[in-house]
């Protein structure tokens, strides 16, 4: 069939070089993105967040803005807002995302400026409010998490800016680079890389944890899994597995099992012991454990995050310092019943899928719970209003979330 096709196209039988081509041809990234299965669950969930992305980086800028005096609250102009409107994603500009989430943004009119202004309600604040006090509670967990970050390293090192591209991921303070970096001089040290001008590196100092304490959540994970009294499972047949789960409807061949179970009882190097990349390279065996230890270190990269999520541009900042080879998008789609990627709201997000249950964290905390809260006022839209009124009235902010005691309108 393939001999007919090209024999009307080119009105002269194909050589065997150009069927092999065309039959060996591989599919492009974009091509491998699309064919992935999909997971309606984690594909719902990033519907809601690719909203408040959109509504976070307004709320960054209204918090960051310099024109206000102490007494007044801080905002910013409407008309910046426009400007910025195709940096940000507002399809249909500024002023019309503000009036979609009414319990978030407030439209006031300045008495001196004379021109629209955006400021947080009063809700949105408190959110703000309780983030930060959970973010400087949690200050002693989040120096754990840089220094297992950075003992993952290979040089024990990182580059402060991939450090503030995660920051919000690890549940780091705005003011971290002062308030943990320089307080913390016996954990961290900042020096000069050689290599790029004006670039900082973020060194761990000495062995702060000791290796007997640095160990990766699928190991325990494995630990619970070998202490349950109705495991039906060998202790030798998940001492080198993971968790997996894979989307509903996704169709397991017997081959593909076969494959996962051989890879499953493959031995790698973890993610806090050290390795020489090029011994590894030199053997098909070797390259499959580097893989199983990339899959290793980005699992325990996602486990040390607030929300159990990150962008996949965010993580390639890192691959050449954990000493990862591979391609950390093709990675994720490699291994579906451990990750979840997922591209909607321009960019491409990656899930730990054991962390989540029917679209929350199965085990919360409160600097996730605070950003929880920010979520359900994006969900809630402008429901919850008056009719006639532009301000929320009939909701309450309960400790669960936000609570809708009447609708009088729909959303815009």
């Amino acid at each position: 069939m393939l001999t007919q096709l090209f024999s009307k196209l080119n009105h002269k039988p194909p050589t065997i070089t150009t069927i092999l081509l065309l039959l060996r041809r591989k599919t492009t990234s974009a091509e491998y993105v699309a064919s992935r299965n999909r997971d309606p669950t984690f594909e719902k969930l990033m519907d809601k967040y690719k909203n408040l992305f959109k509504v976070i980086s307004i709320q960054n800028l209204i918090l960051g803005s310099t024109t206000n005096t102490a007494a007044a609250p801080p905002a910013v102009s409407v008309d910046i807002l426009n400007r910025l409107s195709q940096r940000l994603h507002l399809n249909r500009g500024a002023t019309h995302f503000l009036r979609k989430y009414p319990h978030i943004f407030h439209i006031f009119h300045h008495p001196t400026k004379l021109q629209p202004f955006c400021t947080l309600t009063e809700s949105a604040l408190k959110i703000t409010q309780q983030e930060a006090a959970a973010t400087n509670a949690s200050l002693p967990l989040v120096i754990n998490r840089l220094v297992r970050m950075l003992s993952m390293s290979v040089t024990k090192t990182l580059p402060l800016r991939a450090i503030f591209k995660v920051f919000r991921e690890l549940g780091l303070p705005d003011d971290f680079e002062d308030s943990v970096i320089l307080k913390k001089s016996n954990l961290f040290a900042l020096v000069d890389s050689g290599i790029e001008p004006n670039t900082h590196l973020l060194k761990l100092v000495g062995d702060v944890i000791p290796k007997s304490e640095l160990v990766a959540a699928v190991d325990n994970w494995r630990v619970m899994e070998c202490c349950k009294e109705d495991r039906g499972v060998d202790r030798n047949e998940i001492l080198y597995s993971f968790k997996h789960s894979y989307p509903p409807g996704m169709k397991l061949r017997r081959s593909f099992k076969a494959k996962v179970k051989e890879w499953e009882k493959l031995k790698y190097v973890g993610p806090y012991e050290a390795v020489e990349i090029g011994e590894k390279r030199k053997s098909k065996i070797g390259m499959m454990e580097m893989e199983k230890r990339a899959v290793g270190i980005v699992h325990e990269f996602l486990s040390l995050t607030v929300e159990k999520m990150v962008e996949v541009e965010k993580i390639s900042h890192f691959r050449k310092w954990f000493g990862i080879d591979l391609n950390i998008r093709d990675l994720f789609l490699d291994h579906p019943g451990i990750f979840y990627l997922s591209t909607k709201g321009y960019r491409h997000t990656v899930f730990l899928r054991e962390a989540y249950e029917r679209g929350c964290l199965i085990e919360p905390n409160p600097v996730y719970e605070a950003r929880r809260k920010l979520l359900d006022l994006v969900i809630l839209g402008r429901r919850g209003l008056s009719r006639g009124h532009s301000e929320p009235t009939s909701v309450r902010q309960g400790d669960d979330g936000i609570e809708e005691l009447k609708t009088d309108s729909d959303e815009d």
